[in-house]
């Protein structure tokens, strides 16, 4: 008998390590954090880049650790959080806290060794979703401003990481995807409207799935369509894009702003799924092209 049940023992403790890291999440931070280590980086050091990897997935694990901490009741109360390891109790609030307290630990001494300005940076991610982002989320939609914050430093942090500087480049890739998470945050609030109720989170701009709402999803992506052609025209130092690199990103940009108009028009859970799903295409190709253009320019 328990040979059987060691294995599914085994697996559900590796589920639920993933599930309290938010592994998914950890990739796609991971992925624009080295994106932008790719544009800032004169010579690509290649254990700079496992360092950043790393570095990367641990500040994201230890900030949804704490989360999933600090939550676990209103996640208790919510279809899409039920079960995950700390209400459903297969995880103590203990062990759930050392998790978050080694991986905070781990990913300021890892990006450390970057260099001290990058760990600086992942040390305010960290405190700001953990402290700020997450009370504020039962509060305000003003959350997500805050969230905002912490969701676009791993791009940044990719550049500082490869130059030990903050300047005019690493500034802009913050405002791309600081600008590119109202849309794609928005989305997610709107189609998890109801299960997000239940929570008593609040992540709609106008508290509902009103035009409201939509529009303001409306401007959010033109801001980002703009920023993201703005390294076209030479004012953004070292980061540059060409031409041909600049019209790809800014049909890409145009492909989500259609689905932005499609949620105002239909006003419905499936458009803003789409809007999401879109959004999420829209950055990695973004980053994607951005990274392509440096090298074959």
């Amino acid at each position: 008998m328990s040979a059987v049940e060691t294995p599914v023992k085994t697996t559900s403790i590796i589920s639920d390590f993933k599930e309290i890291t938010k592994i998914r999440l950890s990739v796609s931070v991971v992925f624009s954090a080295i994106a932008g280590y790719l544009l800032g980086a004169v010579v690509v050091d290649f254990n700079t880049l496992i360092l950043l990897a790393f570095g990367g997935y641990f500040m994201v694990g230890a900030s949804n650790a704490y989360n999933q901490i600090i939550e676990k009741d209103l996640d208790a109360l919510m279809d899409r959080t039920k079960n995950r390891p700390v209400p459903a109790g297969r995880m103590s609030v203990q062990t759930a806290f050392i998790i978050a307290t080694i991986f905070t630990i781990a990913g300021i001494a890892t990006l450390y060794v970057i260099n001290p300005r990058t760990a600086m940076y992942g040390a305010i991610s960290i405190f700001l979703y953990t402290c700020v982002y997450t009370p504020l989320k039962t509060k305000t939609p003003l959350a997500v401003f805050v969230g905002a914050i912490p969701g676009a430093i791993p791009f940044m942090l990719g550049w500082v990481a490869a130059r030990n500087d903050f300047g005019i480049e690493p500034g802009t890739l913050f405002a791309l995807q600081f600008f590119w998470q109202f849309p794609h945050f928005w989305a997610i609030g709107w189609f998890l409207f109801d299960d997000y109720k239940k929570g008593g989170f609040f992540m709609l701009p106008t508290g509902k799935r009103d035009k409201g709402t939509a529009v303001q999803t409306i401007m959010y992506t033109v801001w980002t369509i703009l920023i993201s052609i703005v390294p076209v025209f030479g004012v953004t130092g070292d980061l540059k894009l060409s031409i041909v690199a600049g019209i790809i990103v800014f049909l890409l940009g145009l492909f989500m702003l259609y689905y932005a108009f499609e949620l105002f028009k239909k006003r419905t859970a499936k458009a803003a799924k789409q809007l999401m799903l879109s959004s999420v295409t829209y950055i990695t190709l973004l980053q994607i092209v951005y990274v392509i253009d440096k090298f074959v320019r």
